[in-house]
């Protein structure tokens, strides 16, 4: 019952074969063993013995991850070997040496790009087995359509931290209708991530005017602040200059702290409000302490020289903001919801408030220019709090009457540009009636100024993007290439681009193309240019009757790059004696498709005759 011939194999990717009582069939015959499955078979023969066995065989395997084949043959006296049995082995794959995980850019939400490394040589596997925590349950997959030690992961849930991620090369081998498996050992560091939750939805914000004698009850879940004009601000600035000896009193935009979210990050921090966001209930206390103030009847009215009052203009009254949005589309784990409020462009300030949370109220005490963004955010688990891409930045303007103007988001339709004449073009377009918009943008810039050397630039006005409220484009050059885009705008506020439009000036030509006789065969060509203008070549043809070919046409004798140069000249030579020749010069411009002019700068010649040779 003795088992029979054992193989191992060592974690030194060692295979070790051991011969047992039962293989033994006779002690005059010789044991050997065929290890097949590199590129070559080898063959180790067991020490000869009499009672004992002999000591195992040791194979050093070179491929990790590769399978054998083992049989032991048995060679009689008359040199006759015969196979006794075979066994097959499969070593173990070199582990996973280094992991980076990334985002999918198509889609961070679910996806994640793998990039794993890995001993390459001498190296075989089938697949990887990829093992994580998704959030308090764990997976485990094997996967194999890694490239170059790469793949895409698409089938993540948004928000969620994956944790404890790690790879195991997989190798595999079908023998004897029998599936041998060898996973790798975990060697790189585990891994975390977290995806990025999706935005939540149907962002909108109403401007309601505040009724001082009737305010009105609000249910549901929502947050509520206050923003404060500046004129407390103020007030306490003149305050303290009448003090000798003021004592420390947090100014009005550092008396609140608000949390504030940074990105990747699980820590919050203090930032203070700005001078438009101050906490309704903010008392004054403290400024009875300053002996020298100013009494509060003369704080409210300057007195002229003649000393009347003069009193102040009317202060902006108070709007209520009403922001509103629904929960991010499911499967999104996500732990809150950040709002971004931002005004005039230099004051911007984050708030966090609860996932249960999908309305925000705030008191609006200060006019111009908002933009405000709500995203979500996760922070649940041990990875990095991740913040949701902005789903809608919504814009908004308060007049200093208190008026709402909304933002813009149609683009004009239809832009063309008709050109007028070499220096002016009209721009037009059409909007619905709905745009909202009152007054446009319309923005030009010249594409060929760019390509033209710093030095041998023959325009400047539109070399930088300029904007005008007028239709008309003036001070244009004539061979000049532009581009124009439209904005519609109401107030401050600036709708979104239209398609840009690209046109062409024609160039105005060459002027005083004079000829100069040198002989019977060589002429020069002179002219000069206008002072206006932009072209990147001179081009000088011919025409004349070819005695080789038997035609006449117009071919190109000489190219002439752009200069600054008001007059130009070429030597034409190697002309026929006695013979009609045709000469014009053209511009040439940078735009694309090229424009040229003029055909009708010509000149006509009949060159001299060949003297007599003397005989």
């Amino acid at each position: 019952n003795a088992e029979p011939f054992q193989v191992t194999v060592r974690e030194d990717n060692c295979i070790i074969v051991s011969l047992e009582a039962s293989d033994v069939v006779s002690s005059s015959s010789v044991y050997v063993v065929k290890i097949a499955g590199e590129s070559k078979n080898y063959f180790f023969q067991f020490e000869e013995f009499n009672s004992t066995l002999p000591a195992p065989v040791v194979f050093n395997a070179k491929y990790h991850g590769l399978y054998y084949i083992v049989t032991l043959l048995v060679v009689n006296s008359n040199m006759v070997s015969k196979s006794a049995r075979s066994i097959t082995v499969l070593t173990k794959p070199l582990p996973v040496s280094s992991v980076s995980i990334y985002d999918y850019k198509p889609s961070p939400e679910t996806g994640v790009l793998f990039e794993i490394q890995y001993p390459e040589k001498y190296n075989v596997f089938t697949r990887v087995n990829i093992s994580y925590w998704e959030g308090k349950d764990y997976r485990t997959m094997l996967y194999k359509d890694f490239f170059k030690g790469k793949t895409v992961f698409n089938h993540w849930l948004p928000g969620i931290c994956y944790s404890n991620i790690t790879f195991q090369l997989v190798s595999e081998a079908t023998f004897n209708k029998s599936t041998l498996v060898e996973y790798s050992g975990v060697q790189h560091e585990p891994k975390r991530h977290r995806t990025v939750p999706y935005p939540p939805r149907n962002i909108s914000v109403q401007i309601v005017p505040i009724n001082r004698n009737n305010w009105e009850e609000h249910s549901g879940n929502f947050a509520e602040e206050s923003f404060m004009g500046p004129q407390e601000i103020i007030r306490k600035e003149k305050l303290s200059r009448f003090s000798a000896n003021p004592p420390e009193i947090p100014a009005a935009n550092t008396s609140v702290a608000w949390p504030d979210y940074r990105y990747n990050s699980t820590e919050y921090e203090t930032t203070s409000q700005p001078y438009w966001w101050s906490n309704e209930a903010e008392s004054s206390e403290g400024e009875e302490e300053f002996v020298n103030a100013v009494s509060s009847d003369y704080e409210a009215n300057d007195v002229n020289t003649s000393g009347k009052l003069t009193p102040e203009p009317p202060s902006f009254l108070p709007v209520q903001m009403v922001l509103t949005w629904l929960p991010p589309k499911p499967p999104t784990a996500f732990d809150g919801f950040h709002i971004n409020i931002e005004r005039e462009e230099n004051s911007t300030e984050f708030l966090t408030v609860s996932e249960d949370t999908h309305k925000f109220i705030a008191e609006l005490k200060e006019p111009g220019k908002y933009k405000l963004s709500v995203t979500t955010f996760s922070s649940s688990g041990s990875c990095e709090v991740r913040g949701s891409q902005s789903a809608k930045t919504l814009s908004f303007y308060i007049s200093p009457t208190g008026e709402w103007i909304e933002e813009l988001t149609e683009k004009p339709q239809h832009v063309t540009v008709t050109v007028l004449s070499s220096t002016t073009a009209l721009t037009s377009w059409t909007a619905s009636q709905e745009s909202g918009g009152n007054s446009t943008i319309v923005s030009v810039v010249s594409l060929t100024c760019q390509k033209q050397k710093e030095s041998q630039r023959l325009e400047k006005h539109y070399c930088t993007e300029v904007n005008s409220s007028r239709s008309l484009i003036e001070n244009l050059v004539p061979g000049a290439q532009y581009q124009v885009v439209v904005y519609l705008r109401k107030g401050p506020l600036v709708g979104p681009p239209s398609d840009p439009v690209t046109f062409s000036i024609v160039p105005t030509g060459i002027k005083d193309l004079t000829l100069y006789p040198l002989g019977p065969t060589a002429v020069v060509l002179s002219w000069n240019r206008p002072f206006l203008g932009v072209f990147r070549k001179y081009v000088v043809e011919m025409f004349y009757f070819n005695p080789s070919t038997m035609t006449s046409e117009w071919t190109t004798y000489y190219e002439i790059a752009a200069t600054v140069s008001l007059t130009a000249s070429v030597r034409i030579a190697n002309l026929l004696p006695a013979w009609y020749y045709n000469f014009r010069v053209t511009m040439v411009t940078w735009g694309d498709p090229e424009l040229s002019c003029c055909d009708s700068s010509t000149i006509s010649f009949i060159t001299g005759k060949r003297p007599p040779e003397k005989t």
